[in-house]
């Protein structure tokens, strides 16, 4: 399978530009022009790994890995250090946790701001006073 940079940006459900990012960020590398002869001459042509590449990137950032952390888990995968990698999987849950409890924390704020404003139709609304500076 060989396939431009629009057919692998479509296949991975990405624009170009954001597999130019990733290849300028060093998460992907460059292939050489085929064929052509000076300037702009040839296409640039990737194949299956380019693609598993960038859906592991895609899939990582989904799973809320930075950039640099995904850098670092496709070093890893040429290392087989198991021991790092659930080290990062463990440090992602506990930042996931976290930010689950904020967000469980304001869900109650509004529900309770929401409940107030229900209560009373007379004075300012709770919800936009609370958001007042």
């Amino acid at each position: 399978m060989q396939l431009t940079i629009g057919k692998l940006a479509a296949a991975g459900d990405v624009g170009v530009e954001t597999i130019r990012y990733y290849q300028r960020r060093g998460l992907m590398d460059t292939p050489a022009r085929s064929g052509g002869d000076g300037w702009g001459g040839g296409v640039r042509r990737y194949d299956e790994n380019d693609l598993r590449r960038l859906k592991f990137i895609r899939s990582a950032q989904a799973s809320g890995f930075t950039l640099e952390e995904i850098a670092e888990l496709l070093a890893l995968e040429e290392s087989d250090d198991r021991v790092r990698v659930r080290s990062l999987a463990r440090q992602r849950i506990d930042a996931l946790d976290t930010k689950i409890a904020q967000m469980t924390d304001t869900r109650a704020a509004l529900a309770r701001l929401a409940d107030q404003c229900a209560a009373s139709d007379k004075g300012p609304c709770p919800i936009l006073a609370a958001f007042e500076p």
